[in-house]
């Protein structure tokens, strides 16, 4: 995924933000347990959130050392059920957007991802392997999302729901009924947002590069700027995802991960589309990936 869903830990209790990295890094570990280091290359806040979402409540604690803390270690969730489903989707959910990067960017400007891809291959033929209607979703709505592209099909509607689509797939493992809808209506309308976000990130970009930006073609952006009056109705759109999101939140109940998803949700993914909107939002992003690397995470 893009790095758009994540907590402002700095605003969360101890004790939550505590429980998220517990989370984050028992990714981590069970990434590189089934499928290498190469694999726990891909792991962001993203992919964390649908381990959280999957879970059915808090795993158990381990402790271990890492690359990244290879003196004292970090407390990290063991493994479950949940983490090794996110893991696989994750590895999934990766590859094939590499592979679809590959085709936005050509044959120059696409060989890190061609590479990066080919790194991931075989991890995404093992996780194929395990959640085979999974992956043939996913590449199913990215092969619908390239028609669209080469089109240059004018509807976002139309591009987000690829996106969405295959995201809300990701629960189609869970095995209460009531509880597999509300994720895959809550999952769709966060695939949504996070599609739309990502294209709105790019506007720059693509304008420079050629790029197919539905955005830009739906509010006719030509030099990745927005007008007053094409931020407002997108601005709009994005809030709708948000309150379909959190209506659908309000029908299950979350235990230990409650505080933290309303947290993200009513107020974090705001934050994050207000400042994708002011361009702002990737100053934001190397701030945050700096601190990961000093151990924050």
């Amino acid at each position: 995924m893009f790095g758009y869903v994540r907590p402002s830990l700095q605003e969360l209790p101890a004790e939550e933000a505590a429980r998220f990295r517990r989370m984050y890094c028992g990714l981590c570990h069970v990434l590189g347990s089934r499928y290498g280091p190469a694999a726990q290359m891909i792991l962001n806040y993203d992919f964390t959130y649908l381990a959280i979402l999957l879970s059915d409540g808090e795993e158990a604690v381990s402790h271990g050392r890492c690359v990244l803390h290879p003196v004292h270690g970090r407390d990290f969730f063991g493994g479950g059920r949940a983490l090794e489903l996110a893991a696989d989707e994750s590895v999934i959910l990766a590859y094939w957007q590499l592979r679809d990067a590959v085709e936005d960017h050509g044959t120059l400007r696409g060989l890190k991802y061609r590479a990066a891809g080919g790194v991931l291959e075989p991890a995404c033929r093992r996780a194929a392997a395990l959640r085979p209607a999974f992956e043939r979703t996913v590449r199913e709505k990215l092969t619908e999302l390239q028609a669209l592209e080469q089109e240059q099909c004018d509807s976002m509607d139309r591009a987000a729901d690829c996106f969405a689509s295959l995201l809300a797939c990701a629960a189609g493992e869970t095995e209460d009924p009531i509880r597999r809808r509300v994720l895959e209506q809550l999952l769709y309308h966060l695939g949504r947002w996070v599609y739309l976000i990502d294209a709105a990130d790019d506007l720059r970009q693509d304008a420079e590069t050629g790029g197919y930006n539905p955005v830009a073609l739906r509010y006719g952006i030509r030099d990745g700027r927005w007008t007053p009056e094409a931020r407002q109705a997108f601005a709009a759109t994005l809030d709708h995802s948000i309150h379909a999101m959190a209506a659908a939140f309000e029908l299950w109940e979350f235990g230990v991960w409650r505080p933290l998803l309303e947290k993200t949700i009513y107020t974090g993914l705001f934050q994050v589309g207000k400042a994708v909107l002011d361009g702002t939002f990737r100053a934001q992003r190397r701030g945050i990936e700096k601190e990961t690397e000093e151990g924050a995470i």
